[in-house]
């Protein structure tokens, strides 16, 4: 028997280009032995939590003994410190948290206490640099302390730099630094603009607070600039050569090393080339309108000082008309390379740089040009170049792989990228890194002097304290690495005395070692049990929680360990989902019957009575195409009013929802509690709001606009959108434990997807003092689509796989004589026959053949065949002569139906005849009952062996009417 066929996920295919460099024997030797210039494995990168329970943490500094410097926005300085594994509160900087509008609302600002960067020669000088915003003043202030002891010297305190600003209306503070060679320090500095319509161009009076023309594309103002000063030992700075505009000039602040910024975030100087790398957060419009472009989040590089275009353009040089307020409509849309600002806000230069590029730019929806960065909400960070040489000695330095890559990360999507540069700076190209590590919100990434990556996760709350704020830290191991170990055990638990072997299987060492394996069995108030074989046999005689730990130790001594609880006294509830039909293929709009059976020791059974059907959780779902439905289990975890809907929780943990939205409490968006308490009882609720997470939108619940999702499937924000709409439920389940259940598939969807059909059940604890727990137990079924792509049959033999003719539409079988494909465990209750698209085209050398269908193996019972000819060819000859035959016609007809003089309009050219597409081949079975590992065997004696028979990519099983 084949092992079951797992649910195909979505192929992502990618092409790597590949280009030979030489490399010096001197740049080698900067390497450590193990660094190649290949892709190093996944496996050798080990996220490690440094600091934890953190409260809105915003920037770090990293120092050489592995200490780190975290800074809160509400004000607080922290250190962590390696030794103790503990983060301890150094002080409070006093900050201003709030915006006040004219008309006297309070709300929660952006600012407080937003940069922290360490003197270049801090080792000596004890210099720390924090960067916030006045506790009552209108202003945000760049100041420098003495450092001693992990104490701020107050009387040290020297004001460095004072940025004037407006507390009236969101948003924007930057707050990102760091310095060159030369000893320059950089600062970026956000708009401190107010948001209406698109772009920030309001020049009505009193509205000086939402024209950005006043603040980013203003030369005598520093918000929405990157700042490039030398501090001096007397806590004043000069101004460095090579500024956007030179010391002196009129109507200029000398410190602007590049202006026309909406937000610069995280800040970083490639030590090789000067060149500045830097996150730009963009405006918020999900399309095109005459208002203004859609927006897009900026990743950028400046080789030199430069005008980025902000608030007239964005992304590509994408302009926004400077909106006439006062009449409500769009005005005139500015030049890029001949740019005046005419803004009665402005105090600067009216005649300004040309637009600098954008280097990276990417929209709500799927960027064409860098699809790598993914769909929806966005927030660009920015990050550090690596440069082995940026490090003496470290203990775990970067592959050679990542030499000269900008490491990039983004806010909300949660990714780090790795983006390849040409030798001149240009883009090349761009890649994950890591990416089965899901940072929450990463809002600071650098690397330390120790030469490891660490990632600062501000958490999923916004302006207030999450449970997952923390700092981490990336290690690189180029060595030997641990074993990977798994634990399991066959029966987690039952009445004793009972037996269960515990498995290892999955343990694996990616370096190939031989292993050794040790377990231990343990329980308070028990006698440990010892065994050292990879799968033994354990009994428990006595009830109560064991631990079963299994510890892996490697040839070279390295070990690493994993857990798994027993409960030996209560016996688990079993579970059962019974189908009236198919139980591996959902036809659409075919009712699925279904029954759940409960039955449990100790606890009795709903065929009894004593299982209540309140007391067990079902539910189904459908999900689209690449769905990882492995990730629903519920495991230990006992059953609650949430249960029913962990498919839309698994989806959500995979989306930016908790980017903005929590279930009970409000982040910068409404709790899911207040929009299912809103919508209860409102039949029309959950088609408007799926439009609207597909789409984005505003105003129903303040002034921060939802994020668009355009990529995110129909289907899955329906999921999505009825878990939102039901949260506030507390009955364990909306389905009855016997029912029928219609697939419906949402227009947009591709009907490829699956149909998830769960129930899970917790016991009751045993003994009077319920000192053994309880014991859940769940079922899930998977029903997926009747149509199946061949080349992801997971057995194979002599048949060859060719991508298709357009991109990204996955790949053909190309059979030959003798050759098959199977699918394991496949239902055929109810199926007929089989469609496959097949063809033998004379074109491509095909001769043709016979399908055959077989059970259980190639020279199994044979249940259908048929025939495959091949296909008549193409009379290329004839196809022209119609194409020219009918732009003929098109060609007779001018001029006879037009007017006296006047030529008549030009018509498109005829659509060539486009040739009929081959009829599917259709292959009857004979009835078949039950799960059968099904063989597709192609026979053609008469074939020589190089000779293709055939190629398809499609298989669709179909059920009888």
């Amino acid at each position: 028997m084949l092992k079951p066929f797992p649910i195909p996920r979505k192929n992502f295919l990618s092409s790597v280009r590949w280009s030979a460099k030489l490399v010096t024997v001197a740049a080698l030797a900067a390497f450590t032995m193990q660094d190649t210039v290949t892709k190093p494995d996944e496996s050798r990168f080990t996220p490690v939590v440094l600091a934890d329970n953190l409260d809105e943490p915003m920037a770090f500094e990293v120092l050489p003994d592995g200490s780190s410097y975290i800074i809160e926005r509400k004000g607080a300085l922290k250190k962590y410190n390696p030794s103790t594994k503990a983060t301890d509160l150094i002080t409070n900087i006093p900050v201003n948290t709030k915006y006040v509008s004219k008309e006297g609302v309070s709300r929660e600002a952006e600012e407080g206490l937003m940069g922290i960067t360490l003197d270049p020669n801090f080792a000596k000088n004890h210099w720390i640099y924090l960067y916030y915003a006045h506790p009552t003043e209108k202003k945000h202030i760049l100041a420098r302390w003495d450092m001693v002891d992990d104490q701020l010297v107050e009387s040290s305190k020297k004001v460095v730099l004072e940025v004037t600003t407006q507390r009236e209306v969101c948003c924007h503070t930057g707050g990102g630094m760091t310095w060159d060679k030369a000893g320059n320090l950089y600062l970026t500095v956000g708009n401190n603009t107010g948001n209406d319509k698109a772009a920030q161009t309001d020049e009505r009076p009193g509205r000086e607070s939402w024209d950005d023309q006043g603040h980013a594309g203003n030369t005598n103002d520093l918000r929405g600039k990157i700042l490039r000063i030398h501090p001096e030992p007397d806590g004043t700075y000069t101004i460095p050569e090579g500024n956007l505009y030179p010391k002196g000039t009129a109507k200029t602040r000398p410190e602007i090393y590049s202006m026309g910024h909406r937000n610069p975030w995280r800040i970083s100087v490639d030590s090789k080339t000067g060149f500045l790398y830097w996150g730009e957060v963009g405006p918020d419009a999900n399309e095109d309108s005459e208002i203004g472009p859609r927006g897009y989040d900026e990743l950028n590089q400046a080789r030199k000082p430069g005008n980025f275009g902000w608030p007239w353009f964005v992304g590509n040089d994408q302009a926004f008309p400077v909106f006439d307020y006062a009449n409500n409509k769009p005005g005139e849309k500015k030049d890029p390379k001949n740019l005046v600002n005419t803004s009665p806000n402005n105090t600067g230069l009216k005649e300004l740089f040309p637009t600098a590029p954008s280097f990276i730019y990417y929209p709500y929806g799927v960027s064409e040009k860098f699809p790598a960065v993914g769909s929806g909400s966005r927030s660009a960070t920015g990050g550090p170049v690596y440069h082995r040489t940026d490090f003496k000695a470290p203990k775990r330095p970067w592959p050679a792989y990542y030499e000269n890559k900008w490491i990039a990360a983004d806010f909300s999507r949660g990714w780090i990228m790795a983006i390849t540069m040409q030798a001149n700076g240009d883009y090349e190209s761009m890649e994950r890194v890591l990416p089965s590590y899901h940072p929450v919100q990463p809002i600071d990434i650098k690397f330390g002097p120790d030469g490891d990556l660490y990632i600062l996760e501000y958490g999923s709350n916004w302006f207030r304290k999450s449970d997952n704020s923390r700092l981490v830290r990336i290690e690189y191991n180029g060595g030997n690495r641990k074993p990977v170990v798994a634990a399991a055990a066959e029966k987690k638990g039952g009445t004793v005395p009972f037996e269960t072997v515990l498995s290892s299987k999955g343990t694996k060492d990616f370096d190939g070692d031989a292993l050794k394996y040790s377990w231990k069995v343990t329980s308070p108030g028990t006698a440990p049990k010892a065994f050292t074989t990879a799968n033994p046999t354990v009994k428990f005689d006595k009830p109560g929680v064991y631990t079963a730990t299994l510890t892996v130790t490697d040839t070279k001594g390295a070990s690493n360990s994993q857990s798994v609880r027993i409960i030996a006294g209560n016996e688990p509830p079993k579970v059962n989902i019974a189908l009236d039909g198919n139980s591996t293929f959902f036809f659409p709009k075919k009712p699925i019957g279904y029954t759940v059976n409960i039955s449990d020791k100790e606890d009795g059974s709903t065929a009894d009575g004593k299982v209540k059907a309140d007391q067990v959780a079902v539910s189904i779902d459908y999900t689209s195409e690449g769905f990882d439905y492995a990730e629903v289990a519920q495991s230990q975890r006992s059953v609650d009013a949430t249960t029913q809907f962990a498919v839309a929780q698994t989806l959500m943990g995979k989306s930016d929802c908790k980017v903005c939205h929590q279930p009970n409490t409000k982040s910068v968006g409404p709790s899911f509690a207040d929009i299912s308490n809103k919508y209860r009882g409102d039949a029309g609720a959950l088609d408007r709001l799926v439009k609207k997470v597909l789409e984005g939108g505003s105003g129903v619940w303040g002034e921060v606009a939802m994020a668009a999702h355009p990529a995110l499937p129909v289907a899955d924000a329906e999921v999505i959108v009825k878990y939102i709409l039901n949260s506030t439920e507390k009955t364990l389940s909306t389905l009855p434990l016997q029912g029928r259940y219609t697939p419906q598939i949402p227009k947009s969807d591709n009907g490829k997807g699956s149909v998830i059909i769960r129930a899970a059940y917790t016991d009751r604890p045993v003994g009077s003092s319920k000192s053994v727990p309880a014991q859940t137990t769940e079922e899930m079924i998977v029903l997926r689509s009747p149509e199946m792509n061949a080349a992801e049959a997971p057995v194979t033999k002599g048949v060859e796989t060719k991508a298709l003719g357009v991109a990204g539409q996955g790949f053909a079988v190309v059979a030959f004589e003798n050759s098959y494909i199977a699918f394991p465990s496949i239902d055929l209750t109810g199926i007929d026959s089989l469609e496959l698209n097949a063809a033998a085209q004379q074109r491509e050398g095909s001769v043709g053949g016979t399908i055959e269908v077989r059970l259980g193996s190639p020279t199994g019972t044979l249940v259908g065949q048929q025939k495959v000819n091949v296909a008549k060819p193409v009379d290329v000859a004839k196809m022209m002569a119609e194409l020219e035959n009918g732009a003929k016609k098109e060609g007779g007809t001018n001029g006879a139906t037009g007017s006296a003089g006047t030529a008549a309009a030009p018509k498109a050219p005829p659509a060539p005849p486009r040739r009929a597409p081959n009829p599917p081949v259709r292959i009857a079975i004979q009835p078949t009952t039950g799960k059968q590992d099904i063989y597709l065997v192609f026979r053609n004696t008469e074939a020589k062996p190089i000779e293709p028979l055939m190629s398809f990519s499609r298989i669709k099983f179909k059920n009888k009417p």
